[in-house]
């Protein structure tokens, strides 16, 4: 019975230099976590060849010097660390490979910005324990978000590409576009009616003056407009929001009067007819079947109508062209029509009709940005490969630029 207790009192001498030899976290420290809206800490320490997953890892926190410290996290010492892409190179609150880890204020334990707070670290391996420095840092708002200074770069970058590309423009306003097949149709479908002696019927689509694809059809209405004043064609625009009315008045003034011909112009070109969808388009396919209209434009945003309306139409024998960005309803206008422009290609029509420079300048400085682009998905797609086939992370400093850090 006397051999027990001093059994037990030799294993607890002998483990005490265990207790001593196991390591304090090294080069531990806390910080404001940058890049957020505040209210949180990072911690941050270094690796150690003792980490494994009986090794447990507390988080202690105290408000003040004298206050008493509080358990706020619990955790495996072989967790934690900083992976590849996780923060960009330029933007690292730790090197690749130490512990990292973020406080976010909670109710159990809030952090409030401006104040500071101290922080510790337990230790505990089986009956064993170490604690790290006390270490003090306050939380603090940031006002840029450094990285995502990539997305800043490109931003600069594009901006630059279209003011050059205006500039291009500006002193060659026929610099060469791609050719869009609808828009070299505009011409021959204004000369046909002109030959046919029929009228050209134009619908903007079923949106208000708040739709992107509303305002590219008033655009382009312009544009044809000025066409149908020089060729002394007729022109109706049957509308079923009387704010586009009222637009489209002004656009189709302004157009004759750039033409020279101002005592063409006729007020009832331009007219209402209902708000309602379905008595809208039994109005316009009646005026398709009495008037026979040699040319039909199509733009804007359309929805279940447009099937009616575009088959209406074929059925009279018209030339009809559309355009439109409701991507539900272009099977319909790609089967009924003779040219459909696709999605931007709406967008684009104004700068091919007008070549003014600034839309010309900036429709080209979008085709290279998405050149630009397309050469960095190709590349950076190229360089992911090769790091996973070398099994190198070499290639991540030029990755993390094509990346969108939060």
């Amino acid at each position: 019975m006397i051999l027990a207790p001093l059994l037990l009192l030799l294993l607890l001498l002998l483990g005490a230099p265990a207790l001593a030899a196991t390591p304090a976290p090294a080069g531990f420290r806390a910080l404001d976590t940058p890049n957020d809206a505040g209210r949180s800490l990072s911690l941050v320490w270094k690796a150690s060849p003792a980490d494994r997953a009986d090794r447990i890892v507390q988080v202690w926190m105290a408000e003040g010097a004298a206050a008493p410290f509080k358990k706020v996290a619990e955790f495996p010492s072989n967790t934690r660390y900083v992976k590849p892409g996780d923060f960009p190179w330029w933007a690292q609150p730790a090197a690749k490979g130490d512990h990292y880890v973020k406080l976010v204020s909670s109710q159990a334990f809030p952090i409030e910005n401006g104040k500071p707070y101290f922080v510790k670290l337990r230790v505990r391996e089986g009956v064993q324990e170490v604690w790290s420095e006390v270490a003090e840092a306050t939380a603090a708002p940031n006002i840029f978000n450094t990285a995502q200074a990539n997305n800043l770069v490109f931003v600069v970058a594009f901006t630059g590409v279209l003011l050059a590309s205006i500039a291009a423009a500006r002193r060659n306003p026929h610099v060469h576009l791609r050719r869009i097949a609808g828009l070299d149709a505009v011409e021959e479908a204004i000369g046909r009616s002109t030959e046919m002696g029929r009228p050209i019927l134009y619908l903007t689509g079923s949106g208000g003056m708040d739709e992107v694809s509303t305002i590219a059809a008033t655009v382009i209405l312009g544009e044809v407009a000025k066409k149908v004043a020089h060729y002394d064609t007729s022109l109706k625009v049957p509308h079923r929001d009387p704010i586009v009315m009222a637009v489209c008045q002004e656009i189709v003034k302004e157009s004759y009067v750039a033409a020279g011909r101002p005592d063409a112009y006729k007020d009832d070109s331009n007219f209402f007819i209902t708000s309602d969808q379905f008595s809208y388009t039994a109005a316009v396919d009646g005026i398709m079947l009495r008037e026979k209209p040699a040319a039909n434009f199509f733009m804007g945003s359309y929805f279940a109508e447009s099937l009616l309306l575009t088959e209406t139409g074929a059925s009279t024998g018209a030339i009809q062209i559309a355009g439109t960005d409701s991507d539900h309803q272009l099977p319909f206008f790609v089967t009924t029509c003779d040219y459909t422009l696709i999605g931007e290609e709406l967008y684009a029509a104004s700068a091919y009709l007008s070549r003014e420079p600034v839309l010309v300048g900036t429709l080209r400085g979008q085709d290279i940005g998405k050149a630009l682009i397309m050469g960095a998905l190709i590349l950076g797609t190229c360089l992911a490969t090769l790091g996973v086939l070398l099994g190198t992370d070499g290639f991540s400093y030029l990755l993390d630029l094509f990346k969108d850090f939060k």
